[in-house]
């Protein structure tokens, strides 16, 4: 066992094979730790995210190694019947590669049971393991820029069902139309970690329609007689997002929520809302919107140009981190940014928007939360019983094209990974912020690529925000609020939680230095 730095509130434990990982995950689960947050398992890790102000890393892991893992009791999760149609895009390929015939194949799939291991790459994406020993395969060379929803896949030794359509590079060997993913549940991914499941041979039968409930849904219309919010011009980008949807993991599903939290919650104060409460995350400018009815409303986050117009056309400006009233029939305006990219808008009272999972927030990669915002819709403003807004704030310094900003990492867990010399570049190199960049990750180029020591894949394994993540081309990925649960390439270090807000505002070309705080080590218990 060992224990790896990921961040100051996040350490990743190693372990030697997959049984390993699921009895420690089963003993973490049935005993759990004081302070720990959340448990993200995957094939030989598990991510354990924890409180620093309630336990210490050091301690965590102390703990952990105590336990005894081949004494963890084994458990019989619950068993789930899939019916398969087997006749997959890869299923002669996969054939080929294993010298069986397709009825072997099929045989093979559907005579073992399978176990849930962990879940990640999309809500109700769930890696399957222990079936026939004989089903090892690789992935496909080129991956598939679409992969139909239900398409039941194989990849190494795993299988597993795609919950929605979305590009993927595993063996597709057949399809089955029983939702893997669906809001009308009360749990909504079908598969859990430890769930039993066994592949039925449904090849020709009458396959039913699909009726899964949508991931992500509009915003509620606006009452006849309340105020509401009318979008004009939505600009580049605008998303309700709060505080995220946490202790969503066992499903697939990330926090996602606002890029920048603290200036959401300057917001919200701003308004005399709750801090958590729902705001409009809008990127860079070109945004606008009309008031029906009398509203307060506030704008913190970037620096830029606000402006008020009346029914009239004259035009006032506005200033950002502090309140302000909007008549009926006024327009609000958001300039392009001078400094960060992403404002923050809150009303008064809060917007009258349904939460998915317990939050309002809208994740881009997995598609969960309302949808993005479009011209023409009106937001509906829950009524308030109060009056009272908060005083102007001064805004914190953001980035902008001029300077190059500075970020705290944190080394691990995979700093190991990379030769001494990649270590060292990644923290002198300036890197550039390229125009691929969204809420998923800011993707980075850098004059020279960092080398890698160690070749071997690296197993899928759990991802925390901030966490640098660098692919075969040596140019790191910087994972935001909308970043994968899992991944596979190794993570050199991750953006300390203090400059979190800070990444979450850096504009596209902007210049990144990475200041690590700490030497990389292992946490020794």
């Amino acid at each position: 066992m060992r224990f790896l730095p990921v961040n100051l509130d996040a350490l990743l434990v190693e372990l030697d094979d997959l049984p390993q990982t699921l009895a420690l995950l089963a003993s973490l689960q049935e005993q759990p730790l004081a302070g720990v947050e959340e448990l993200v398992p995957a094939a030989r890790t598990i991510l354990v995210r924890f409180r620093p102000s309630a336990v210490s890393a050091q301690s965590l892991a102390t703990a952990i190694a105590g336990r005894g893992l081949d004494r963890a009791a084994e458990r019989r999760g619950q068993l789930v019947e899939i019916p398969v149609d087997y006749r997959g895009e890869d299923l002669d390929e996969v054939a080929r590669l294993l010298g069986a015939t397709r009825e072997q194949v099929i045989a093979w799939h559907t005579g073992s049971e399978y176990t849930v291991a962990f879940t990640g790459f999309a809500p109700g994406f769930a890696y399957l393991s222990g079936g026939d020993p004989r089903l090892v395969v690789p992935r496909r060379k080129t991956p598939r820029t679409q992969v139909p929803a239900g398409s039941v896949a194989l990849a190494g030794d795993f299988s597993a069902v795609y919950p929605q359509q979305s590009p993927g590079g595993w063996q597709l060997i057949g399809v089955t139309d029983t939702p893997m993913w669906d809001l009308a549940r009360a749990v909504p991914a079908l598969l859990q970690p430890g769930f039993r499941v066994r592949f039925v041979d449904a090849t020709g039968r009458p396959r039913p329609a699909r009726s899964s409930a949508p991931a992500a849904a509009p915003a509620p219309a606006a009452a006849a007689d309340g105020p509401a919010l009318e979008i004009l011009r939505p600009g580049l980008q605008a998303l309700f997002q709060d505080l995220g949807r946490h202790g969503q993991a066992g499903q697939g599903v990330s926090a996602s929520g606002a890029l920048d939290q603290g200036a959401l919650r300057m917001a919200n104060r701003l308004v005399g809302n709750a801090a958590g409460s729902a705001v409009l995350e809008i990127v860079d400018g070109g945004f606008a919107l009309r008031s029906h009815g009398e509203t307060v409303l506030a704008v913190a986050g970037a620096r830029g140009p606000l402006t008020r117009s009346d029914a009239a056309g004259r035009r006032w400006p506005l200033l950002r981190h502090e309140a302000f009233a909007l008549a009926d029939g006024d327009l609000l305006e958001i300039g392009a940014p001078e400094a960060g990219l992403r404002s923050y808008l809150a009303v008064r009272g809060g917007f009258a928007v349904a939460p998915v999972l317990g939050s309002c927030a809208t994740d881009t990669l997995a598609k969960v939360g309302p949808l993005p915002l479009r011209a023409g819709e009106r937001l509906a403003v829950q009524p308030t019983a109060h009056g009272v807004v908060g005083a102007p704030e001064l805004p914190p310094p953001l980035p902008d094209m001029q300077q190059v900003v500075v970020l705290d990492v944190v080394p691990g867990p995979r700093t190991d990974w990379f030769t001494d010399e990649a270590v060292a570049l990644f923290a002198a190199q300036t890197w550039t912020v390229t125009p691929q960049s969204n809420r998923v990750g800011l993707r980075l180029a850098g004059a020279q690529a960092l080398a890698r020591m160690r070749h071997d894949e690296l197993p899928s394994e759990g991802t925390a925000l901030g966490a640098i993540q660098v692919p075969a081309s040596g140019q790191p990925v910087l994972f935001l609020a909308d970043h994968p649960l899992t991944g596979g390439y190794p993570v050199i270090a991750a953006v300390a939680p203090h400059h979190l807000d800070l990444a979450g505002q850096i504009p596209i070309g902007a210049r990144i230095r990475f200041n690590p705080i700490r030497a990389f080590a292992p946490i020794e218990p």
